[in-house]
């Protein structure tokens, strides 16, 4: 006569986590949706105390419109634009500096040294609207440039010195027999660096300069303390002209988070493309 298995506590355990795995998305997305409640039941409370009297219903005007079947970009999308650009150029500049200050760090010359370290300490360590006014108050008159040139140079400034030590950092984590093999191919040290560090190096750095980037969409915020006429800035606008403070205040964050989540998704695609071979093999 068979006896039946009995059931032992290890598979009531494996069962029971099995089925716990089987439900925790499930679960998460309702403590995720019960938190964003909270936040709403929260921010309309706030708002009910204060007795403000919501109008989304006009914030689609300010993003875009059509006439005579022709899109047309509102003022935030405009000011989203102006963002775009300048987070483009000052990213632009950013790698540059970046670069040149890590190189000149690992220089033999002591002066080129001095010079980059001189540049990372001081900027880092000083705030950003501090050298924004330097820039646009001292500077730019100096050489003559206007409000949305001196924003992108203090921008690329500011962001450049914590671009070098994240240059610095990806290019001693090298392993020194990668060094080794290029010197020994007979390749100049420019060469050594642009053929086989640099590269190897892109993939490891990558990830922190998304940081970085991200970093700089929202410093860019900042610009329009010298009215350069970027998101930030058009919303300052258009709530002082409608008294829609929290309407158009959430809507740029919105518009802020989209950029930011925009750019981390596409840079996670680029790290899945970009291998790295002979990192982390002496």
């Amino acid at each position: 006569m068979a006896h039946p298995v009995p059931v032992t506590s290890q598979s009531h355990r494996l069962g029971g986590g099995w089925h716990w795995r089987r439900w925790r998305p499930a679960f998460d997305g309702l403590a995720f949706l019960a938190v964003l409640a909270g936040l709403g039941w929260f921010l309309v409370a706030g708002a009910g105390e204060l007795h403000y009297n919501w109008q989304w219903y006009r914030v689609p005007q300010y993003l875009y419109r059509f006439e005579n079947g022709v899109f047309q970009p509102g003022p935030l999308l405009r000011g989203l634009g102006v963002t775009l650009e300048l987070t483009g150029w000052s990213l632009v500049l950013t790698v540059v500096f970046g670069l040149a200050a890590a190189l000149l760090q690992r220089s033999t010359s002591w002066a080129g040294h001095a010079v980059a370290r001189v540049y990372v300490e001081i900027v880092r360590n000083t705030p950003m609207l501090v050298q924004l006014y330097l820039v646009y108050f001292v500077l730019a008159p100096i050489l003559n440039m206007d409000r949305f040139v001196a924003a992108v140079l203090a921008l690329a400034i500011f962001e450049g010195a914590f671009a070098a030590e994240i240059f610095r950092a990806g290019i001693e984590a090298i392993p020194r027999g990668q060094w080794e093999a290029g010197r020994s191919l007979g390749l100049s040290p420019y060469a050594v660096y642009r053929r086989v560090i640099l590269p190897q190096a892109i993939r490891l750095v990558l990830p922190p300069l998304t940081g970085l980037a991200v970093s700089l969409i929202k410093h860019s915020a900042l610009v329009s303390v010298i009215a350069v006429a970027d998101l930030t800035t058009e919303g300052r606008n258009l709530i002082a002209d409608t008294f829609m403070t929290f309407e158009l205040w959430f809507t740029v964050a919105a518009l802020y988070l989209a950029l930011t989540t925009s750019l981390s998704l596409l840079v996670s695609h680029l790290e899945r493309r970009l291998p790295v071979r002979g990192v982390g093999h002496g």
